[in-house]
């Protein structure tokens, strides 16, 4: 049900500027407000109340032309969508302002939250609107030069769908052209008053962004005065592809998003459908998505720690940590037949039983990995040079980071104790026991700390996971999870038919919407997903946190050097795939 109270005062004090309130599956309040009240509207829920909804956690269009299922929502083209979060009520809220035209327009939100700058320029570069009063409304994700905005309805989804790609001469000139920096673009000076600055690029090709990542640099010798990311290289349209998937076929697309969480990635998203469906997970099921869960937050921060180490010029940690996350895998690899992709759960539990055996890898690993932390807290943290390279670097506070939409290991490394994981507990973790860990000082290392911490909590939660995994089934019976049995397709026509239609076109899922977020490795990872009562998503958003994370470079960099930048980078634990999508 819709939040009586903050509905109630936004009602009251807004009157005819609240339009309507729509019922989701998620029961998060969604409330569509009138677009010339907007901005009023979420200064109001920002700063206006007690316990504000300070973060803004995600904003999103919707293109609503070509949707059926509209019954009591106001008349829109577009919807742009502002997920707010309140970590003080620890409750969500839904604002949403309809649209209307072509190619409509709605007022920025930069001058209330800074992180509102890349979530607007991905929806004029997706959707195609206008946000006035945005410091600079450019391409994101797609290069200056693409015609259209890939996820309106009527934009291509498939490469048959368009003529063959060509790139005359001409044409590729005029394409390196439109890639050239011109720093008054920016608000940038070539000029200072006693000094001519330096642009230069980092990247896209460097070992220090961790993935195709341009950062042009205005420095001043070898100080950074102001920076600009240029991201969208490894833009592979998965929000798109999941308007032509079925529910269960989208499921290996969520793997490459950050392709070094495997199943970390399928969790928030079957849990989104599971939820818009009613569809609950057996208690086995939700066990073994939280021990898997835990082995690739494990294998994920362990490529964060020896990269770290190496970005900042320790070489051999990475050799050692990649033999451990091996390890890892070789456990993942047993039970899911994948490694890195295995696009293992399904909707309403997981592929398989676990195999026979899997407790011996499982146990083996709980007494290889921590004497091994152990040694690497005095290979690498402990190390006087690094300390020195990342204490005090990339500090930002609090305040900040919930500015900027923070979550995860960053958010934590300033003081606050949250994770989604026991905040807002799902597939069963409030049956375990784990501690969070904090820091108070938002910098490099302690955001470092933060994580090493975490997979020790890994740990903690995998062995529970071994000493208590339940009997039963694997995966739910719910219809809209699993077809018909084999068995029972040969008795009657009907059940022939369900099952010939659930395996070739999938199951059509009931109209509605619903969001999902968990604590993924590098932060809070979620789906939001619209259903038109069709086999297929009616749209699909992507909430990733390495989007929020990068954003942030610019304003933690500046007066600093570049090798402090390379280790602020390394700190942070993005992936590319993770930020482009």
């Amino acid at each position: 049900m819709v939040e009586t109270n903050i509905a109630d005062e936004l009602k009251r004090v807004f009157a005819e500027g609240v339009i309507a309130c729509q019922q989701t599956a998620d029961n998060v309040p969604t409330l569509w407000i009138d677009p010339e009240r907007a901005v009023d509207v979420l200064r109001y829920l920002r700063s206006g109340i007690e316990s504000p909804y300070a973060m803004l956690f995600d904003l999103t269009a919707v293109d609503e032309r070509d949707r059926t299922h509209r019954s009591g929502l106001p008349d829109a083209d577009f919807t742009v969508v502002y997920h707010l979060l309140s970590p003080g009520r620890n409750k969500d809220i839904r604002i949403k302002t309809g649209l209307r035209g072509d190619y409509p327009s709605a007022r920025s939100m930069t001058g209330i939250w800074p992180n509102a700058d890349w979530y607007e320029r991905e929806a004029w570069d997706m959707f195609g609107i206008t946000f006035e009063g945005h410091p600079h409304l450019r391409r994101i994700l797609m290069p200056p030069s693409w015609e259209g905005h890939p996820l309106r309805k009527e934009h291509p989804a498939r490469a048959t769908e368009i003529g063959p790609f060509r790139l005359p001469a001409v044409r590729e000139e005029e394409e390196q052209g439109a890639l050239r920096f011109r720093p008054e673009e920016w608000g940038m000076k070539r000029h200072g008053e006693d000094t001519d600055f330096m642009f230069l690029n980092l990247g896209p090709q460097h070992p220090g962004t961790h993935g195709l990542l341009r950062i042009i640099l205005e420095l001043d010798g070898e100080e950074i005065v102001d920076s600009v990311l240029d991201i969208g290289y490894h833009h592979r349209a998965a929000e798109k592809m999941a308007e032509r998937q079925s529910w269960h076929t989208f499921i290996p697309y969520t793997d490459r998003i950050d392709y070094l969480g495997g199943v970390l990635n399928n969790l928030p998203y079957v849990l989104a459908v599971e939820q818009l469906a009613g569809i609950t997970a057996p208690e086995k099921a939700m066990v073994i998505r939280v021990m898997m869960c835990e082995l690739f937050r494990i294998a994920s921060h362990l490529v964060w720690y020896g990269t770290f180490a190496q970005d900042v010029g320790a070489l051999s940690p990475v050799f050692y940590m990649f033999t451990d996350r091996e390890r890892v895998f070789q456990i993942i690899e047993a039970v899911c037949g994948g490694r890195m992709h295995p696009s293992w759960f399904r909707i309403g539990g997981v592929a398989h039983d676990l195999p026979r055996g899997w407790d011996r890898l499982v146990r083996e690993f709980l007494d290889y990995l921590p004497p091994r932390l152990d040694e690497y807290d005095g290979m690498v943290m402990k190390n006087s040079i690094l300390r020195a390279r990342t204490k005090g670097i990339g500090r930002y506070t609090l305040q900040e980071a919930v500015d900027w939409g923070v979550t995860g290991p960053g958010l934590r490394a300033c003081g606050l104790e949250w994770d989604f994981r026991k905040k807002r507990p799902y597939s069963g973790y409030e049956l375990f026991e784990f501690d969070i860990p904090t820091a108070v000082h938002g910098d490099c290392y302690d955001r470092g700390l933060v994580r090493i911490e975490e997979m020790r909590q890994s740990l903690r939660i995998i062995e529970q996971c071994l000493k208590n995994m339940p009997e039963g089934p694997y995966k739910s019976d719910h219809p809209l999870a699993t077809p018909p049995r084999k068995e029972r397709t040969m008795h009657d026509i009907e059940t022939l038919i369900t099952h010939f239609l659930n395996v070739s076109l999938g199951p059509v899922m009931p109209a509605g919407e619903s969001f999902f977020g968990i604590e993924a490795a590098k932060g809070c990872n979620g789906y939001y997903l619209i259903s038109d009562g069709g086999t297929a998503s009616y749209r699909t958003r992507i909430r990733t946190p390495s989007f929020s994370h990068l954003q942030m470079v610019p304003h933690i960099s500046r007066g600093l050097m570049i090798p402090d930048l390379i280790a602020i980078l390394g700190s942070i634990d993005f992936v590319l795939a993770d930020v482009d999508r």
